[in-house]
């Protein structure tokens, strides 16, 4: 074996722990603010060191430019996704969203020093 497939079975290894390591997050944490947390940390850095591990084996250029911008889809559908699932966690928890809080917290902020 050639130091490329060494390398990637280091990275495509990590990736893999990471990704168990993100769905025993998901299993044990108490809330699902914590749960979204680790699922999407660390699923970003297993898919991450996946394609890491992937891109020494490719042989077009363009192949390696695709996994780089699925990576970057993914990591963008996170966090929307994220975000959007912790604003509707706020509103059944009766809160107000997260949005609106820091503009409230501002007004509080600029009616004080009035």
């Amino acid at each position: 074996m050639t130091f490329f497939d060494w390398y990637s079975v280091v990275m495509v290894t990590l990736g893999v722990f990471f990704f168990i390591a993100g769905g025993v997050g998901l299993w044990r944490f108490p809330d699902e603010l914590s749960r979204l947390h680790a699922l999407t940390k660390a699923d970003n850095l297993g898919l991450g060191f996946i394609v890491l591990g992937v891109l020494p084996q490719v042989i077009e250029v363009a192949d390696a430019i695709q996994l780089l911008l699925i990576w970057v889809a993914v990591m963008l559908a996170g966090a929307v996704s994220c975000y959007l699932l912790a604003s509707h966690s706020d509103l059944e928890q009766g809160k107000q969203p997260v949005k609106q809080r820091g503009r409230l917290e501002e007004q509080e902020v600029a009616h004080d020093k009035r």
